[in-house]
């Protein structure tokens, strides 16, 4: 099995914080990643890590190297979308293009042509007329025009309509993504992207609090909403979570027989962000999943 990213103990300290506290982790090739965690939960450092932006504790490869001593090499296969573009204001787009073209040798301009087709940018626009959406449908055709074997995204569809944050999924799915690639997305629109993960990670307070695929996921967790007479009987069976809906009580379960689940009530699988409020902490209840996850 061939190695994406390969992690062991990585750790990295901010004075007396601890960005990231212990982290292992192993990502084949050809997985979508969704890490996903509250804000200063160490997503941002993780990814720096990964990137070579700055030093940790730790094993830590990308693509078979090590970020922080072989960063340029590493760089030729890796693309990255931040969730604040940064553009030459000054450029106009057909320069921006041109200069992305003479800069990186796996850059396709046919295929960054394709992706801006769907768009209203003008290439003779300049970048600092464009509106913040604009901006940021240019910068994903940039780098998603780049044949990479690891493609990050962090927030890589922030301030886009959802017209185009759907078209960039399809994209990202149909069209970029094969089993050579591997791409990393955190994200605070969970919704959007749990369809396309095949891996999930809850990051908090620097720790992995889940490392699963999702189809293991899918498989260990169910939600139960209890009928009102069989709420006592729930709770005795000790679930991990139990939220209130309308007035009716909702129960999550881990690796529990579904017989006897079915007997309590309606069964169903749990969201991406409804098992991230259960599994991080009451802190996160009362509606703030899609707020803070990520």
């Amino acid at each position: 099995m061939s190695l994406t990213i390969r992690a062991k103990n990585l750790t990295r300290h901010y004075g007396r914080t601890r960005a990231l506290d212990g982290v292992d982790l192993d990502v084949p090739a050809g997985r979508i990643v969704g890490l996903i965690g509250p804000n200063g939960a160490g997503k941002t450092t993780a990814l720096k890590a990964i990137l070579g932006l700055t030093s940790f504790q730790g094993e830590l490869e990308v693509l078979g190297l090590d970020p922080s001593r072989r960063r340029d090499q590493l760089m030729q296969d890796v693309c990255f979308i931040a969730d604040v573009a940064v553009l030459p204001r000054w450029a106009r787009v057909w320069q921006v293009i041109e200069m992305t073209e003479k800069l990186h040798p796996r850059f396709s301009r046919e295929r960054c042509m394709y992706y801006l087709k769907n768009t209203k940018i003008q290439q003779k626009q300049k970048v600092k007329t464009l509106s913040k959406g604009m901006v940021v449908q240019l910068h994903l055709a940039l780098v998603m025009a780049i044949d990479a074997k690891l493609l990050i995204l962090d927030e890589p569809t922030l301030g886009l309509d959802i017209l185009f944050r759907k078209r960039f999924y399809s994209n990202l799915l149909n069209e970029y993504f094969d089993e050579q690639r591997t791409i990393l997305i955190t994200t605070h629109q969970v919704e959007e992207v749990e369809h396309i993960l095949t891996d999930l990670m809850f990051i908090k307070d620097g720790k992995l609090i889940l490392n699963s695929t999702m189809d293991d996921v899918h498989e260990r967790y169910v939600e139960v909403m209890a009928r009102p007479d069989h709420v006592d009987e729930a709770r005795q069976l000790g679930p991990l979570h139990e939220r209130v809906l309308f007035g009716r009580h909702i129960f999550l379960f881990d690796r529990t027989d579904l017989g006897s689940l079915g007997e309590l009530g309606e069964i169903h699988r749990p969201s991406v962000a409804d098992l991230f409020v259960a599994l991080m902490g009451d802190e996160y209840d009362n509606g703030l999943a899609g707020e803070e996850a990520a």
